[in-house]
């Protein structure tokens, strides 16, 4: 038998102990009168003195974090709410009942407390405990708190147990959780409407991705896990819905990484009569207000980095290539990047550049010849510009072979009016000037849809229902994403986006060995 069984059983006769003084094993409710966090807020700053003149009453619950044991005494921390309350019990003040429950509670469990608030000899505030009441037993142990839970998948696996014994992760998605509320805010002080699109959709559309797959039943019908809600906020905003957005849940079936996650949360807004010059000044507004508001400044520590969110800096695509462009002596021309006529060359260059440094990072860049020299200069700019985007960043001006759902730029057909925002060396941010020409959209689409077909799997799909309604017109429009989770990283400090989801996506683990046990106890 293992330790984990042998200790589930002991504490399983002492439930049966608890239960043999009349507590219930699982009682409905406990009317409290205060949470431990109010307790804290309230009288965190009383003195002795003050306490002792008011004796203020109180009924606390939480989950016991420390138990200490002193014959006829003893002290509880009682958590709840990431905050902590220390319960002082002595046996002539709860009487034996109560002070023998106290004898068989473990770490983990919850307890009832009712007393008045002092401060010990040391200065803790405390409850001076009457009366105890038994709320629920761990059965299984927490970590142990100096070794506690370290094994990074353990800790992704088993969250409950993470955010119980890691003050620090509980911290994190509380702040997340501030990050999407003060974004909301400052949508809708902008006059934003907050709406719900469908997650299954008959085409997987508003991103080049590959998506996950379903079947209805019903209707026997193929759907689709959304990757992008694009395409529906679009029909919104020509529907008459001026500034629309959605904080939505996107799936897509790719890779897992340290910034990439299937299934992850985004920010999709679309503003009527703009175009992406506008959500550049809107997205350097609404994000530094948004880190004020969340962090209390503008300058926030990722990794060894210092990223300050009042230092904004602009760079079209190929600025950013020239800028970067790790060699002087076969620095591109701006003017050769803007026309596509020196980016075959370049690449020659790059990986000349890779192989004289003789080590595996950064990687050469190996493309067939026939690849689109936007798409290609879109490689060029991964490989040499993003990972120097450390401060706040915008590239705007993407090769139009890159964005088949944007506008082009009316003085250079071959680019688009596309930005994408980056900090930390990742993007946050991708928006552009909506393409409204029906006839232009379905070109694009007819161009995607060849990708489609000559194998490229993550092409966008022809969606003629999108066709037909950009038919009955929809005005000037630009459109944003917002990765949530790479903005959560930021503002907490996670180098991993598991850090900041609260169950990513892992391999099923198999046999869970306490479920045995469990499954006895319930055949007793």
């Amino acid at each position: 038998m293992s330790l984990e069984n042998e200790l589930f059983r002991q504490r399983r006769e002492k439930l049966r102990a608890i239960q043999a003084l009349g507590f219930a094993a699982y009682p409905h409710k406990y009317q409290a009168t205060h949470t431990v966090p109010d307790i804290v807020g309230r009288y965190g700053a009383s003195t002795a003195e003050e306490l002792a003149a008011a004796r203020p009453a109180a009924r606390v619950a939480g989950r016991i974090m420390a138990l200490r044991l002193h014959g006829k005494t003893g002290f509880a921390d009682l958590v709840q709410g990431g905050r902590k309350l220390q319960i002082y019990v002595r046996r002539d003040a709860v009487g034996e009942k109560c002070f023998e429950l106290f004898g068989l509670l473990d770490l983990g469990d919850f307890l009832g407390a009712a007393g008045y608030l002092f401060r010990t000899r040391k200065g803790e505030l405390s409850l001076h405990a009457d009366a105890l009441e038994f709320l629920s037993k761990a059965l299984l142990p927490l970590p142990e708190k100096w070794h506690g839970l370290q094994d990074v998948e353990t800790r992704y696996r088993q969250r409950y147990v993470d955010l119980i014994v890691n003050p620090e992760v509980r911290e994190i998605f509380e702040k997340r959780s501030r990050i999407v509320a003060a974004l909301r805010r400052a949508l809708e002080a902008r006059g934003y409407l907050e709406v719900e699109t469908p997650m299954m959709q008959p085409i997987a559309g508003g991103a080049v991705a590959r998506p996950f797959t379903t079947h209805h039943n019903a209707l026997d019908l193929d759907l689709y896990l959304r990757i992008a809600p694009e395409l529906y906020l679009k029909r919104l905003t020509l529907g008459g819905f001026d500034r629309v957005y959605e904080i939505n849940r996107s799936f897509r079936n790719e890779g897992i990484s340290t910034q990439h996650n299937p299934e992850f949360t985004m920010l999709e807004f679309y503003q009527a009569y703009s175009d992406y010059r506008d959500l550049m000044d809107l997205t350097e507004e609404v994000l530094t207000e948004v880190v004020r508001e969340v962090t209390g400044g503008l300058a926030v520590q990722f990794g060894e980095d210092t990223i300050d969110f009042g230092r904004w800096t602009r760079m079209s695509m190929p600025e950013a290539v020239v800028h970067y462009w790790p060699e002087e002596a076969t620095r591109p021309s701006l003017e050769a990047l803007r026309d596509f006529s020196g980016v075959p060359a370049l690449v020659a260059a790059y990986n000349a550049y890779v192989e004289r440094l003789g080590v595996e990072e950064p990687p050469a860049i190996a493309l067939p010849a026939d690849t689109p020299p936007g798409v290609v200069l879109g490689v060029l700019f991964e490989a040499v510009a993003e990972k120097q985007l450390v401060q706040p960043t915008i590239i705007y001006d993407y090769p139009k072979a890159l964005s088949p759902l944007s506008k082009t730029k009316d003085d250079e057909p071959e680019w688009v009016e596309r930005f994408e925002m980056y900090a930390g060396r990742m993007e946050i941010v991708n928006a552009y000037s909506e393409l409204n020409d029906p006839v232009e959209q379905y070109r694009r689409f007819r161009m995607q849809t060849a990708a489609r077909e000559a194998g490229d799997a993550e092409a966008h799909a022809m969606d003629e229902d999108y066709v037909r309604a950009l038919s009955y017109g929809m005005p000037p429009t630009a459109g944003e994403g917002v990765g949530i989770d790479r903005l959560a990283m930021l503002l907490t400090n996670s180098r991993s986006i598991r850090e900041v989801i609260l169950f990513p996506l892992l391999r099923p683990e198999g046999r869970v060995e306490i479920a045995e046990e469990v499954a006895a106890a319930a055949r007793e």
